[in-house]
């Protein structure tokens, strides 16, 4: 008997101490979820669904804003009771009397637990909690966030009154489609204002916040119209509506009529996410960005992104999709050489997705020949060579691996002059050229416009874009700045300033400075080099009709056994205004989905279309010097001029004795690495 009594004082003890514990639990963590509720921005909602961040151009002429996850802000009385009785009917029954949560939504949602086996799958929140999730949670189910969202929305209940939480509620909602809030819907569906809505309207809209893809009625009439009789019907059971009323909303057609515009964000997508990403970077969240009301001063040219826009809108203007009907992807930006300010960007084909891969940004692929006049050419004008001197054109070997570069042509002059190589991007003759100065001053080159190149690629193979680890055209359009500017090298950003909305500047990219990184001799001089290009060598087909371009074009080539064509081809151009890098390829590359043929057919089309278009508003300055078979042809020499000949010849005769010695030193210099 003894021993029974004790058994149970155990059990009862260890009861005891067990519910101590769930209690300690139960009020640790109702500390700590009020404590997170108290602290949380639940004072700045409402006025962070009112305010929009706006973005400015170069000119500091309103470019568009960013709006994020909210449409249109308009107060109680501007919606019409049809569709915040259909809301209540569907959502929230009690809204009007319960504290911000429901004890049967609660209940249902445990029991739910249950049936589905510790599976959370949504519903049992009210207006207020759901107003909590989509403004201050993620939309993660966890039992931490539903435990953060209950506690919010009490403190929701207390800051705000029932008035404005479903204000709020209704211009946060998402009604499919990209659009967000009752009023913007409105206009999307239904072509009027959300005040002017009726009951079947109304009903249709609710109907789309447990779906908004399922029961939208633009794709899924049949599912709409299904779900807003249910709903007509839940709103007589909530005596907002009579018998007779819900009938004749049933009965009525649903004529639907697009009114909604866009905010200017969409008219210049890829430009205002890369302002978000940059944004970031400087210490300012992606919430932020979009919701705290900044003005952001950026560098954006209105005039050229819309032109850019225009001819990537043009699928003639692109290569042929693969056999499986998958379309070339493509990327352009658009920089001021003088400040690095981006002008112009086209992230991508196709569809826009928000913050999604931008190609013009983000790419990492092989520059092909564009990397020549970097790497090669550049380096050489510095270290003896001039842009008439004679470079080799033979099919040699090199190294111990007998690295053997070929000419695309599959044809060899055995020698021509540096401007001809480079126009007509001559493999042969850029290898020789890297191999007679040295890789590494290849190289160090190539760091001075902000390429570094990983040790493994740093071989003769560079000089023809062989590098496992590419480049964007936002690097090869600032790199080519410095040709476009006199030889300095400015940094590429897309946000001048961003101005906090207590008028505090927060951002300030004034003190970016462009840093001198070649002479300007040189950059003069690869200039009248890259002029050929466009005028006779492998950019021909992108020249644009009537205007003066320099630059360089480049590909890197596909295994001989998938066929004719390539994998990336570019072309990045330049006047003294502007500097564009295009590229274009497959997102992903492989026997089936290469771009076939040559550049003609590829990369030319859409380079050639873009700044036909953009050229005419640029301030059109022209280059301080002659293309290079010009000035080569203006030194032949004449038998009226003996003297000015003389001193052409002693001038020669020293660049061959200075070209010969750094050939030498670097042939030396060679043994020892």
């Amino acid at each position: 008997m003894g021993r029974a009594i004790a058994w149970v004082f155990r059990r009862f003890q260890l009861i005891r101490w067990g519910v101590l514990i769930v209690l300690t639990v139960i009020l640790c963590a109702s500390a700590f979820f009020t404590y997170k509720a108290k602290t949380a921005d639940v004072q700045d909602i409402k006025s962070t669904l009112q305010t929009k961040t706006i973005i400015y151009d170069r000119k500091n002429q309103v470019a568009g804003s960013l709006y994020g996850q909210k449409g249109t802000y308009v107060e109680l009385e501007q919606i019409s009771p049809a569709i915040q009785n259909a809301v209540l009917s569907t959502e929230d029954r009690t809204f009007y009397s319960n504290w911000g949560f429901s004890i049967k939504g609660i209940l249902r949602s445990m029991l739910n637990l249950v049936i589905h086996r510790g599976e959370i799958t949504g519903g049992g929140s009210t207006i207020t909690q759901q107003l909590a999730k989509n403004t201050l949670l993620t939309q993660q189910q966890s039992y931490l966030r539903k435990a953060q969202e209950l506690f919010l929305a009490v403190q929701l209940t207390k800051v705000y009154s029932k008035k404005d939480i479903l204000t709020m509620y209704l211009n946060n909602a998402y009604f499919g489609n990209g659009v967000w809030g009752v009023e913007d819907a409105s206009e999307r569906y239904f072509g009027k204002h959300a005040s002017e809505l009726d009951a079947s309207e109304g009903a249709t809209l609710a109907a789309m916040l447990r779906s908004p893809s399922y029961y939208n009625p633009v794709e899924h009439m049949d599912h709409a119209i299904a779900r807003r009789n249910l709903i007509l019907g839940l709103m007589v059971d909530n005596h907002k509506l009579t018998q007779t009323q819900a009938q004749a909303a049933k009965s009525a057609t649903l004529a639907l009529q697009d009114n909604y515009s866009a905010n200017n964000g969409e008219k210049y997508p890829y430009f205002f996410d890369s302002v978000i990403e940059e944004a970031q970077k400087d210490g300012i969240s992606q919430d932020d960005i979009v919701n705290k009301g900044y003005k952001v001063y950026t560098t954006l040219d209105p005039a050229y992104q819309t032109e850019m826009q225009t001819a990537f809108a043009n699928d003639a203007n692109f290569p042929a999709n693969a056999a499986d009907g998958t379309p070339a992807q493509a990327a352009s930006i658009a920089v001021d050489p003088d400040t690095g300010g981006v002008l112009a960007v086209v992230g991508a084909r196709g569809t826009h997705v928000y913050l999604g891969f931008n190609y013009a940004t983000q790419l990492q692929r092989s520059p092909g020949s564009t990397i020549k006049p970097l790497m090669v050419y550049t380096p050489a004008l510095e270290h003896g060579y001039a842009y008439d001197s004679t470079l080799v054109d033979k099919k040699l070997s090199y190294g111990k691996n007998d690295y053997t570069p070929t000419n695309a042509t599959g044809t060899y002059t055995d020698s021509l002059p540096m401007y001809l190589a480079l126009a007509n991007s001559v493999n042969t003759s850029a290898v020789w050229l890297l191999n007679k100065i040295g890789v590494q001053t290849g190289v160090k080159s190539l760091a001075r416009f902000g390429i570094s190149l990983k040790k493994k690629d740093q071989n003769l193979a560079a000089a023809l874009g062989g590098v496992t680890t590419g480049f964007s055209p936002e690097i090869m359009a600032r790199a080519y700045s410095a040709f476009a500017n006199g030889g300095y090298l400015p940094q590429t950003h897309f946000i001048r300033k961003i101005v906090d909305a207590t008028g505090k500047t927060v951002v300030d990219h004034s003190d970016y400075s462009k840093k001198r990184i070649i002479k300007a001799k040189v950059a003069k001089s690869m200039t009248s080099m890259m002029l050929g290009t466009f005028k006779y060598g492998t950019g021909t087909s992108a020249a644009p009709s009537g205007y003066t371009v320099a630059g360089k074009t480049g590909s890197t080539e596909v295994p001989a056994d998938w066929g004719y064509g390539t994998r990336d081809q570019w072309v990045v151009g330049y006047t003294p205004d502007i500097v564009v890098a295009t590229w274009t390829g497959f997102a992903a590359t492989n026997s089936t989905h290469f771009l076939q043929g040559t550049s003609e057919s590829g990369v030319a089309p859409i380079f050639k279309a873009e700044m036909e278009n953009i050229l005419p508003s640029t301030p059109q300055t022209s280059f301080d010097t002659k293309d290079a078979k010009q000035l080569a042809e203006l030194q032949t020499p004449d038998a009226t001029n003996s003297g000015a000949d003389l001193w052409s010849n002693v001038q020669n005769g020293l660049n061959s004795a200075k070209q010969k010695v750094n050939e030498w030193y670097n042939e030396i210099k060679g043994l020892f690495n």
